[in-house]
This record gives C-alpha cells, sequence and structure tokens, in this order.
C-alpha cells in the first residue's frame, strides 16, 4: 500500500491578490497531506469581490494542452476538484479530465452565484454547462442560491425548516452526486449551518457555527478545499464537512478579531497550523 500523498487536480481561478481560488487552495491542500496540482481556469490580478474590474490572462488553449501532457506523462489523480469556471467551455474542460481519469473522486464546487443572484458576467450557456458538470460528480458544495439554480428553481434566501433542508439535499441528490454539501443555510431553528446528505450511508447531517455580520471572498473555496482534502483522508462526508466548518470559522473570527480589510479575504496564514492537529471534528449532529 503506497503511502505517497493523494494528488488533487484542481481546476479553479488563481487570483494573485486576495486570498480566494488557487490561492487558498494550494496552501490548505498542502496543509492536510494532498498534493495540489493546479490548472488554472483563469489568472486574475484580484479575484472579482469588489476590488475592481481585475486584469485577466486567459489561454483557452492551455487547460486542455495540460491535461494531456499529464496523461503523457501517465499520473494518476486520486480526486478532480473544480470551481470557478470563466466559459462554458471550462465546463467542458471539467469533463475532459473526469473522462481522462475515471477513477477519481469527482468534487465540483458549482460556483454560479449568492444572495440569490447569479455573479456577473455569468451566461445560461455556463450555468448550463455547470449543471451538466454536477450530474457526474460525485460530491457538490453549492449555496442555497447555486442549489437553486442547479435545479432550475429560483432562489430562495428565507430560512428552511429542517424538512425543507432535507428535501433540497435528497433532490439535488437525485441529479447524480452521491454526496451533497449545503454551504450557509439559515435554518428556522434559529441555526446558521453548513447541512450534507450521504446516499450511501443515508444520513443527513449538519455543522452549525456562529454568524458573524462580515463576508469574506474565498470562504467557499476555503471549504471546499478543507472538505475535499477530508475526504482525501478517509473521513466520512459528515466528518469532512465539521472540520471544514470548524475551520472556516477559525479563520473568519481571526480576520474580524484584526479587523482586516474584508475585500482581501480570510487570513490563513494566521489558521493554518490549526488543520495540521489530529483532533477528529465532533460538532456534526443529525439534520
Amino acid at each position: 500500500m503506497s503511502n505517497a500523498p493523494k494528488t488533487v487536480l484542481c481546476i479553479h481561478d488563481l487570483p494573485g491578490f486576495g486570498r480566494a481560488g488557487l490561492s487558498v487552495i494550494v496552501p490548505v491542500l498542502s496543509a492536510l497531506g494532498a498534493q495540489a496540482v493546479a490548472v488554472p481556469t483563469a489568472v486574475l490580478s484580484t479575484h472579482t469581490g469588489g476590488l475592481g474590474t481585475p486584469a485577466k490572462l486567459a489561454n483557452p488553449g492551455y487547460g486542455p494542452a495540460a491535461l494531456e501532457h499529464y496523461r503523457r506523462l501517465g499520473l494518476r489523480f486520486d480526486c478532480i476538484y473544480s470551481g470557478y469556471l470563466a466559459d462554458a467551455s471550462q465546463a467542458k474542460l471539467v469533463e475532459q479530465a473526469m473522462d481522462l481519469w475515471p477513477d477519481a473522486l469527482t468534487v465540483v464546487d458549482p460556483v454560479m452565484g449568492d444572495h440569490g443572484k447569479l455573479y456577473h458576467g455569468f451566461t445560461p450557456e455556463l450555468v448550463q454547462g455547470i449543471r451538466e458538470l454536477a450530474t457526474h460528480a460525485d460530491v457538490i458544495t453549492p449555496n442555497l442560491t447555486e442549489a437553486a439554480l442547479l435545479l432550475g428553481e429560483e432562489p430562495n434566501t428565507a430560512p428552511l425548516s429542517l424538512g425543507q433542508a432535507r428535501s433540497l439535499l435528497a433532490r439535488l441528490s437525485a441529479l447524480g452526486p452521491g454526496v451533497v454539501v449545503i454551504t450557509g443555510a439559515a435554518l428556522t431553528t434559529g441555526e446558521y449551518a453548513n447541512l450534507c446528505y450521504d446516499r450511501e450511508r443515508g444520513g443527513y447531517w449538519k455543522s452549525v457555527s456562529e454568524y458573524l455580520p462580515v463576508r469574506y471572498p474565498g470562504t467557499g473555496d476555503l471549504f471546499a478545499a478543507v472538505l475535499t482534502a477530508g475526504l482525501m483522508q478517509g473521513d466520512s462526508p459528515a466528518m469532512a464537512m465539521d472540520r471544514a466548518t470548524r475551520y472556516v470559522e477559525i479563520t473568519v473570527k481571526t480576520t474580524f478579531g484584526y479587523g482586516a480589510d474584508s475585500r482581501e479575504g480570510v487570513m490563513l496564514e494566521r489558521t493554518l497550523g490549526w488543520l495540521t492537529q489530529k483532533e477528529l471534528p465532533r460538532g456534526y449532529r443529525t439534520l
């Protein structure tokens, strides 16, 4: 049995300034013992969350050429993990990776929108491409807006009852993925939680976190990266979700305590050490 690190092919954007995309995903995966292989969907001077219009470097031929190079090298990927896609053709790029490495765990973070709205510049073709990707994924990690978009419904920002939460998770799983994790859900119980459905184990779970009145770009990327690394370590989906919930909560609280400009993202430099602790998260509960 090999003790080599698990290898994760990461198909995401790479912002220079502002902690989001590959700039947080790569260090998190490394801290948790996985080798990250980055395929940037776009190289940006900053992330797109409030820092003005970024300079953008994009080469539509790079992604397919990179995958073909990796195929020729005989590389094996344990996981294919996709996030922000710049256009509909990049959904095909992720599909190409899935076809080349069919045994890899596939994690799709369906980045499309938040707070009930589609992100600026996202076309119907790109949304449809991401929907198609979700049907082929093993794991998806939408927020509530993205969950509605995947189902072709109008986004609803009202708190969910426990029954509505379970129904939403099950309907998303019926699209194809065996594991569904919904991030940032307000519940009618007054809780703010991440939610998980694990079809193989037949379980619904929640990880509750304290709500802070501040928003940081890149927290979804941070969450999905920790979740993916946890799955690579052998955590159950509920355990991996809870580890990700705890880490994002700790990192947000740390950043909030420093009073940092929220547009710069969370200060993971101050909290990466927490990920190397071997304690098992125990904060998840049945939904």
